[in-house]
């Protein structure tokens, strides 16, 4: 798809604000934190028992995300709950979903690092 030429001054003012973007989905826990909360919102304990990722490391992502205006917080009682709050967010899940985890896409582009070839087997 082609898209329309942009003015390089724009680029250059732009570039940075979408580095820093892309910056927070190239490591795989915050990724993974973003995938999960993309799903719908949930609380600190329940990413932890369905992520596996251990109480200081998943503060420190969620504290980076929230930092970045990524993620959003709401507390009741004791529990924080958290869910996406930037649609370029929500749009860039998607289009990840669509490339990475649709058993479709997979297919098509013949990357299912799931799959197991006879010589594995």
């Amino acid at each position: 798809m082609k898209r329309p030429q942009v003015p390089v001054e724009l680029l250059m003012r732009r570039a940075p604000q979408a580095a820093e973007f892309l910056r927070q989905f190239a490591n795989s826990n915050r990724l993974i934190l973003l995938c999960h909360i993309a799903g719908g919102e949930c609380s600190v304990g329940e990413i932890q028992d369905a992520l596996g990722i251990k109480q200081p490391g998943l503060s420190q992502q969620l504290k980076e995300l929230r930092q970045a205006e990524l993620v959003k917080t709401r507390r009741q009682g004791t529990q924080i709950y958290y869910s996406i709050a930037d649609q370029r967010v929500e749009a860039m899940m998607g289009l990840l979903y669509d490339m990475f985890c649709d058993d479709q896409a997979l297919t098509l582009s013949g990357n299912d690092v799931d799959a197991v070839s006879e010589e594995d087997a």
